[in-house]
């Protein structure tokens, strides 16, 4: 049977300082990964608004991160929605606060 060597803890190679593969951390907070599913012309749509986004003033913002603004808009805004029933009641109730004519 083989022996095995172990090297002391103290003369082990240091852990890597370099950063590993993939993109870089982006968040100052904890975050999860998830799967929605979304609808073409709502795709096209967020796709349009980053074009259009970076046309008018350089910046690039992708399509997280227009959802995650939407969301965040939506939670700061304190709107009350636990009384919605579905999916179309609630964007015409966003649609309303928003101040555009969705019913």
């Amino acid at each position: 049977m083989a022996k095995i060597r172990v090297r002391p803890v103290s003369l082990r190679a240091p852990a890597k300082s370099r950063p590993g593969p993939g993109r870089p951390p982006v968040h100052a907070e904890t975050w999860s990964k998830v799967s929605v599913v979304l609808f073409d012309r709502q795709i096209q749509h967020l796709d349009r608004l980053t074009a259009n986004i970076r046309g008018k003033n350089g910046k690039f913002l992708n399509r997280a991160e227009i959802i995650r603004a939407l969301i965040d808009g939506l939670i700061d805004s304190g709107m009350d929605i636990t009384s919605t029933g579905s999916e179309a009641d609630l964007r015409a109730r966003v649609a309303r606060r928003l101040g555009t004519p969705y019913r």
